[in-house]
């Protein structure tokens, strides 16, 4: 699993620098002019703080106080 600032990510125009959201399935980039939001070109730099991350995952169930006493 990768980290939000790590550099090995796949370049996806989402989260580029030059990338500015239009709607949920476009950008509006500087170099390209509009895009789908997951392509990718060679103009493409990371910028860690436009990338989301996953939410993390749901308890399976309710527990209660009693699961967890020994």
């Amino acid at each position: 699993m990768n980290s939000i600032f790590s550099k090995n990510v796949d370049p996806r125009c989402v989260y580029c620098k030059w990338s500015q959201p239009l709607n949920a399935k476009e950008i509006a980039c500087v170099k390209r002019g509009v895009m789908a939001a997951y392509d990718r070109c060679g103009s493409f730099r990371y910028e860690p703080l436009k990338r989301v991350p996953p939410r993390p995952a749901k308890l399976g169930r309710d527990y209660k106080a009693e699961d967890f006493t020994l």
